[in-house]
């Protein structure tokens, strides 16, 4: 599973020319799944987004995570994150997760950046196609992969 977190003063999500989600300070996450990806990783990623440091303190020091500021987070499902480009100049997507089983996981990411204490989540539609506005703040872009928590065979 791979995650974009980029620290934003705002993000927003349309679909047909509506917003449907929409933050103020705080991280707009792209979110791509693997077939192999499950609800540990799920689980692992969450809490690591939770506690991840990424604000500025006082003394400007990336020292703080988003409960610390009372963040809010928009999550957006992006299987192009697993694009294949080993071979030639167009990407293929068959390394992606089926949707059925990728917004299964998306939803349960949502759900559980909940229960690590974050207060608002909002989020896109899962296999629409979003026009995505990101205010990004810094900018600050984390790229976080589970197989560096996970030993996958």
């Amino acid at each position: 599973m791979k995650a974009v977190v980029q620290r934003v003063t705002s993000s927003s999500v349309k679909v047909d020319g509506n917003i449907i989600g929409e933050i103020g300070k705080g991280y707009n996450i792209l979110l791509g799944v693997y077939p192999d990806d499950n609800r540990r990783d799920v689980e692992i990623l969450a809490a690591k987004v939770a506690k991840l440091r990424i604000f500025e303190d006082e003394n400007e020091k990336m020292n703080l995570s988003i409960a610390d500021v009372d963040g809010e987070i928009l999550v957006i499902s992006q299987f192009t994150l697993c694009a294949d480009i080993k071979k030639g100049n167009r990407p293929s997507f068959t390394t992606a997760a089926p949707p059925d089983y990728a917004n299964e996981l998306y939803e349960y990411f949502i759900s559980q950046l909940k229960e690590n204490g974050i207060r608002k989540v909002e989020h896109g539609q899962f296999g629409a196609d979003m026009k995505v506005d990101i205010q990004n703040d810094g900018p600050v872009t984390i790229l976080m992969d589970t197989t560096i928590w996970n030993e996958k065979k």
